[in-house]
């Protein structure tokens, strides 16, 4: 795995994050707005938009997990993986959405199977807005139409990792984001 190739570096990503951060300040201008994190892989993610956003702000997080029998990571990296497309929660948010400006900030962008979800059982909680934030969209992989409000890259079909993403639970704490190499 020492053969990981650098898709976007951490200055990159520093520098989209803040930019991604000053549109959301500029659009939620005197609101306050809440951040709900997509455990685990958008924890960094959400950690650095936090701080580039200029409003009062809180965040929550929540957690989700697809069903299907997932292959081991080194068949999932040779051959890739689809999830049945049932999604099911596995942690919920801790405060109240309604009447709020949420944002759900999720690490990539893909199916749209996870947010498509995220977003029916979020709209159900009546929030004021609901907007995506994606640090990656792999737009080829889509099997629903759903668009992020705030992207940070539209990414080819590779299996990355690094800030935030992981191969198997390990990488996630890469600065840069990687490509890990298909046998």
């Amino acid at each position: 795995m020492a053969d990981l190739k650098v898709l976007i570096t951490r200055a990159e990503i520093a520098k989209r994050v803040s930019e991604l951060g000053a549109d959301i300040t500029r659009d939620f201008a005197g609101q306050s707005v809440i951040f709900v994190g997509v455990l685990k892989g958008a924890a960094i993610f959400l950690s650095d938009l936090a701080r580039q956003v200029k409003l009062d702000s809180t965040f929550d997080f929540i957690g989700v997990s697809s069903y299907g029998n997932r292959p081991s990571p080194h068949q999932e990296l040779k051959s890739g993986w689809d999830s049945t497309g049932e999604v099911r929660l596995t942690k919920d948010v801790d405060q109240s959405m309604k009447d709020k400006n949420v944002i759900v900030v999720e690490d990539i962008l893909d199916t749209g199977l996870t947010l498509t979800y995220l977003k029916k059982l979020l709209m159900a909680r009546q929030p004021r807005t609901l907007k995506i934030a994606a640090l990656l969209d792999k737009p080829s992989r889509r099997k629903l139409p759903l668009e992020g409000d705030y992207v940070g890259f539209k990414i080819p079909d590779e299996f990355v990792v690094g800030y935030g993403l992981d191969y198997a639970e390990r990488y996630r704490n890469l600065a840069d984001i990687c490509v890990v190499p298909r046998e």
